[in-house]
């Protein structure tokens, strides 16, 4: 009988996890697919001449999970959360050294704020504005920061979010509607 493709994830992570790299190895191609998405999902909200492309971004994470020394990788939806982070720091960092370049050029992302962060049709924040707002929520409410980044960034339903930080989803729901009015108020004063 075939292994489930979850437990088989989970189960490389947790040998990954002990400093078996071989289990990265063989865990890339099981996830590889799912993170293109999650990377054509970030480009997508891009600017339309972004130099950064789907494989790039999916290859830049890899190489940050790879330097990784320390694993605490719970499951998959925990793996995503991460690699999420690594994909949002990736940007952030493109997107100031684009901007240095360009002596204070603009970098718009269209990321959604509302009720679900694929929203359409909402105002494009700055990402660069977004990431030092988040990181200002974060230090004043580390939990709604997670809460905010795993949505948004990370793409994972209110119930993933909860299974995540082990946290309840009402919990989860609430936290992101404190957190989303606190961003909204911080981007609009700048």
């Amino acid at each position: 009988m075939a292994e489930n493709p979850r437990t088989e994830v989970s189960e490389l992570l947790i040998k990954w996890g002990y400093g078996d790299q071989e289990a990265l190895n063989q865990l890339m191609p099981l996830v590889y697919d799912e993170l293109r998405r999650m990377a054509r999902r970030y480009l997508r909200q891009e600017r339309p001449d972004h130099t950064l492309q789907t494989t790039a971004l999916v290859h830049e994470a890899y190489l940050k999970l790879i330097d990784q020394k320390h694993h605490d990788l719970q499951n998959r939806v925990h793996f995503f959360a991460i690699t999420a982070q690594m994909m949002r720091r990736i940007l952030v960092d493109y997107a100031r050294g684009h901007q240095a370049k360009r002596r204070g050029g603009a970098h718009f992302i269209k990321l959604a704020l509302d009720e679900t962060p694929e929203a359409p049709d909402v105002k494009s924040p700055d990402l660069i504005m977004l990431d030092d707002a988040l990181s200002a929520l974060s230090v004043m409410d580390p939990q709604q920061g997670r809460v905010v980044e795993l949505r948004v960034f990370g793409g994972l339903t209110v119930e993933e979010t909860a299974k995540v930080l082990k946290i309840s989803p009402r919990t989860v729901k609430r936290e992101w509607s404190m957190a989303r009015a606190w961003l909204h108020r911080q981007m609009n004063r700048q």
